[in-house]
């Protein structure tokens, strides 16, 4: 391991609203050599296991419910014995993938959850989906956003659950206050920082949905 943070892609499918598109997620762990937090299972539960090794899972944290972030976290968390955390507003899209498996806890504005000394904060960012969350690591200058702010702006709003008013919001109120130099670390594609998208705001807003 690289640093504190550990990229992967996974590859699969993401379905929604009738519709079913191929995509590659990032995932994301977050500790030191000895534990981590793993942030969005998705699609490659080998893979992800493996990039784990002999290390302790604090937790398998979900950025939100889309069946794409969250269709290994019950394996993963049974694997490594971990809790899988998620926001209670995302319980109609977590039980469209999980009806008979619950999150072991919640997420909460301002909660703070630490792997391998690195403290991440969470940040409940609502519009992509009910209880979008990001997490917030101000001594690595990260920011990793799900599906809330991608390179180029928000993220989808045209689905169920969704709402673009308010995943503007989300973003105007809670992380484009974020230091410029913030690494903005997304749930699909590249990554970016605060203050290469904060000009773009205006721009994001007049395109809309």
């Amino acid at each position: 391991m690289n640093g504190p943070i550990q990229h992967l892609v996974t590859s699969g499918t993401f379905s929604l609203d009738g519709g079913t598109w191929d995509v590659d997620n990032n995932v994301w762990l977050v500790g030191d050599e000895h534990e981590v937090i793993v942030v969005d299972a998705a699609h490659d539960l080998e893979k992800i296991a493996t990039a784990v090794g002999g290390r302790r899972v604090v937790a398998v944290v979900c950025t939100h419910a889309h069946d794409d972030h969250v269709n290994q976290a019950p394996a993963l968390a049974d694997r490594f014995s971990a809790p899988i955390l998620l926001n209670p507003a995302e319980a109609p899209l977590w039980e469209m993938t999980w009806p008979d498996r619950a999150p072991d806890g919640g997420l909460a504005d301002g909660q703070v959850l630490s792997a391998g000394g690195v403290e991440l904060r969470v940040l409940v960012t609502p519009g992509h989906s009910p209880g979008s969350s990001c997490l917030y690591a101000p001594e690595l200058g990260t920011v990793f956003t799900g599906d809330t702010l991608f390179q180029g702006g928000p993220g989808a709003t045209g689905r169920s659950y969704s709402s673009f008013d308010t995943i503007i919001d989300s973003i105007r109120s809670t992380l484009l206050p974020l230091p410029g130099d913030t690494a903005v670390r997304t749930g699909h594609g590249d990554s970016s920082s605060i203050g290469d998208e904060l000009p773009h705001l205006e721009e994001w807003i007049a395109r809309g949905n």
